[in-house]
């Protein structure tokens, strides 16, 4: 078994923090909302328990997002042709990042309606 470095395994992690990004369009809406979210959180100046919640679900997401895009990467790279288990496997994965996605949604709601009716 070959060791790494710490440095080693911390470089390779940034690189496919950034290939994810370059490459995958998902990954950018997700990352677009979380910086929206992020603004709207510092509008309304959230509490510290309400960023946490909101973090947990912004990362939550991209990571679900992260780990579609890696497994459609390892099923292509296996049978470039379709495949009825590769098939399975991706709209599974993609029901997960859409899962992720309406949970936090659905939270970011509850945190950010109360907030804005009481502008209204």
């Amino acid at each position: 078994m070959k060791h790494r470095s710490l440095g080693k395994s911390f470089s390779n992690a940034f690189s496919g923090i950034l290939i994810f990004f370059a490459n995958d369009r998902n990954g950018r809406i997700h990352l677009a909302v979380a910086i929206w979210v992020s603004i709207g959180g510092i509008y309304f100046a959230i509490s510290l328990s309400e960023w946490a919640i909101l973090l947990l679900c912004m990362g939550f997401v991209i990571c679900m997002e992260m780990i579609n895009h890696s497994l459609e990467k390892v099923c292509d790279s296996i049978h470039s042709s379709y495949h009825p288990l590769i098939k399975t496997a991706k709209d599974v994965a993609a029901a997960a990042v859409l899962c992720s996605a309406i949970i936090s949604a659905i939270i970011g709601l509850l945190l950010f309606v109360p907030k804005i009716a009481a502008l209204v």
